[in-house]
C-alpha cells in the first residue's frame, strides 16, 4: 500500500538533498547533479563521510536483525530513504515473513521507488509523513492498516534526528512516539556526531548541508544518550555504529575513529503507575 501525497513535480532539484546525497555516498544512482556536487565536496573536505555512511547502513541491517530474532513483529521505519537493498523488511522477513513494516519519509523521490523496492511483498506500506508531526503519522490510514499499538513496535530513527534542529524539539518529537506505544516497544536510533572530527572537517560540511534542503545539528554522546529517556538502553548501550553487535572482530582502532555516528536500541519499560 502507498500513499505518496504529493506529486513528482514537487520534487526539488533546485538544492541538494541530504536523502540523495545519502544515496551517492553509499554508491545509489538515485541523486541528481546538485547532489553529487554537494557530496563531492563534502567528501573532498571529510572523506571520513563515506566510511561512515556505509557503517549506519550495516547497523541498520544488524539492528533489523536484532528486533526480528527477538522477537519484534512490527516496525514503523520514520525517514526510511532513498531504497538501497537490503531494506528493513527485507532484513526482517529473512527471519520472520510476518514481520509488518510501515516506511515513512518526507521526500517525494521516495514514494517513486516505493511501489518497486518496498512494496514487493506483503506486510509492508509506505506513505509520506514528517516526524515532526507525530499524530499525523500514527494517525495515517497505513499505520491503522499495518500495525497494532497496542502491541509492541520498533520505532526506527536512522540517521534522521541530525537533520531535527534544537528548535524542534528532538527529544519532545520521541517522546511523543514513545508515549503512544506499549511497554515492549524499542526504539532504534543512529546520530551524527562530532565527538571524533573537529575544525574543517566537520564546520564546512555543516555549512554545504545548510545550503541543502535540511541542515545537520551533530550531537554529543551525552546529549544522543538523552534522546532515550524512557527507553533502557539494551546491551552493548550507546556506541559508535560498528561497535553495535559486530558480526565479526570490532574494526581496528584507527578504523573506528573515521565514523562519526552513534548508534543503539533502547527497550521501553513499563511505566510506573
Amino acid at each position: 500500500m502507498t500513499d505518496r501525497g504529493f506529486s513528482a513535480e514537487e520534487i526539488d532539484t533546485s538544492r541538494p538533498h541530504p536523502a540523495r546525497m545519502y544515496d551517492y555516498y553509499l554508491g545509489g544512482r538515485d541523486n541528481y547533479e546538485v547532489d553529487r556536487e554537494a557530496a563531492d565536496r563534502i567528501i573532498e573536505i571529510a572523506p571520513d563521510v563515506v566510511p561512515s555512511a556505509r557503517a549506519n547502513r550495516e547497523f541498520l541491517r544488524r539492528a533489523v536483525r536484532w528486533l526480528a530474532d527477538n522477537g519484534v513483529r512490527q516496525i514503523i521505519d520514520i525517514g526510511t530513504g532513498i531504497p538501497t537493498s537490503p531494506n528493513t523488511h527485507e532484513i526482517a522477513h529473512a527471519v520472520s515473513p510476518d514481520v509488518r513494516v510501515a516506511y515513512i519519509d518526507n521526500d517525494p523521490i521516495v514514494a517513486r521507488h516505493a511501489d518497486a523496492r518496498l512494496l514487493g511483498t506483503g506486510n509492508t506500506g509506505f506513505f509520506l509523513g514528517d516526524m515532526r508531526d507525530p499524530d499525523s503519522i500514527l494517525g495515517h490510514p497505513t499505520i491503522g492498516e499495518l500495525i497494532d499499538v497496542r502491541r509492541p513496535v520498533a520505532l526506527m530513527l536512522v540517521s534522521v534526528l541530525h537533520f531535527v534542529p534544537d528548535e524542534d524539539d528532538p527529544a519532545g518529537l520521541i517522546a511523543a512516539f514513545r508515549d503512544a506505544l506499549p511497554a515492549g516497544s524499542h526504539l532504534v536510533l543512529s546520530h551524527g556526531t562530532s565527538d571524533f572530527h573537529t575544525g574543517e572537517v566537520v564546520d564546512e560540511p555543516l555549512q554545504i548541508y545548510k545550503k541543502s534542503t535540511a541542515s545537520v545539528t551533530l550531537r554529543s554522546h551525552a546529549e544522543v544518550t538523552a534522546l532515550f529517556d524512557g527507553f533502557e538502553l539494551v546491551e552493548p548501550g550507546l556506541v559508535q555504529v560498528p561497535l553495535w553487535h559486530p558480526d565479526g572482530p570490532a574494526p581496528a582502532p584507527e578504523e573506528l575513529r573515521r565514523v562519526g555516528l552513534y548508534g543503539g536500541i533502547g527497550r521501553l519499560m513499563e511505566r510506573n503507575a
